[in-house]
């Protein structure tokens, strides 16, 4: 536990101070979506921008490492997304639920803790699970929301409106921006490089705060989603790392280092991505809060034991 407490502490620290804060009054009470309004529109989308526009393609050629990872990440998006409609949830919450459930928190605690544990050669996994996860997940789940809330059946206006809205959604068109970018081989200047930077590194503290200001709001004991929160919790923390695990192992037989790694990324809490597109599409976030609240605190356990084992191995 003590090995995982120094990563995650940062992670507390920053929700706790938008709690504080907000309890106190220092934030307003349109904090938490202000805060997130910036994260989405420019913070995050500078993030993705800058990772796909500095993806090293040839190094990240790890076909059987993309598919056991993807495989998991889609095959637990999907269970709770069947699961989540099936107990009447509506298509754009059930694909939040779906995202909260299979979203590890990569870029905050994955890169740290991977490199503590295997080093360097833990860069360009954790490089491909955060592509997988920032972009193919989450332009996935904004997908389905934008379905989920089109009201026109008509399958080719249904289509046309989808579309329109994904072409003004900052989340979907900057990884593409920067997939285009890598591939067309355009230098960015070094003031664009400092301008992704800053932008980019503000976007998991200022999502944190913004999570701890939303939790600081005063809410009936026993609020609907309590259950949820858990069992989204449990399928995060113990159903996608023994699916990634079986798939990693035995299906595509990596080598244990890299079984490894993978495991400890599913493993991960949840990050804070799914809370953001609840509260950007104003979409019920209280789910998403708990389930990133309690999965951190989970994972103190759970990750230190993985910890454990990996290093007897």
């Amino acid at each position: 536990m003590f090995s995982t407490l120094p990563i995650l502490l940062p992670v507390f620290g920053l929700a706790l101070a938008g709690f504080v804060c907000r309890r106190r009054g220092v934030l307003g009470p349109t904090a938490a979506s202000e805060l997130n309004r910036f994260v989405i529109w420019l913070g995050l989308p500078a993030l993705l921008f800058d990772i796909m526009a500095h993806a090293t393609w040839h190094e990240l050629y790890q076909p059987a490492f993309v598919a056991a990872f993807a495989l998991a990440l889609a095959g637990v998006f999907v269970l709770t997304l069947v699961l989540r409609m099936v107990g009447g949830r509506h298509l754009a919450d059930a694909s939040i639920d779906a995202v909260a459930a299979a979203y590890p928190n990569t870029g905050y605690i994955g890169f740290p803790l991977c490199m503590i544990v295997f080093g360097s050669a833990s860069l360009t996994p954790t490089t491909i699970v955060t592509i997988l996860v920032a972009c193919v997940l989450f332009a996935s789940a904004i997908v389905l929301i934008e379905v989920g809330l089109q009201t026109e059946r008509a399958p080719h206006k249904l289509g046309w409106k989808v579309l329109r809205a994904l072409a003004r959604n900052p989340l979907i068109v900057a990884p593409i921006a920067g997939a285009a970018v890598s591939a067309l081989h355009v230098p960015l200047p070094h003031s664009g490089e400092t301008f992704l930077k800053l932008l980019g590194a503000a976007a998991s503290p200022c999502a944190l705060v913004s999570l701890g200001a939303f939790l600081a709001e005063k809410r009936s004991a026993g609020a609907p989603g309590e259950r949820s929160a858990l069992y989204l919790t449990g399928v995060k923390l113990l159903f996608q790392p023994a699916l990634t695990w079986w798939l990693a192992a035995r299906v595509f037989a990596l080598p244990l280092t890299l079984v490894e790694i993978a495991v400890l990324l599913a493993a991960l809490p949840t990050g804070t991505g799914p809370f953001m597109l609840a509260e950007f599409y104003r979409r019920e976030a209280h789910v998403t809060s708990r389930t990133i609240l309690l999965s951190t605190l989970g994972s103190l356990v759970t990750l230190s034991v993985l910890l454990l084992y990996i290093r007897r191995s």
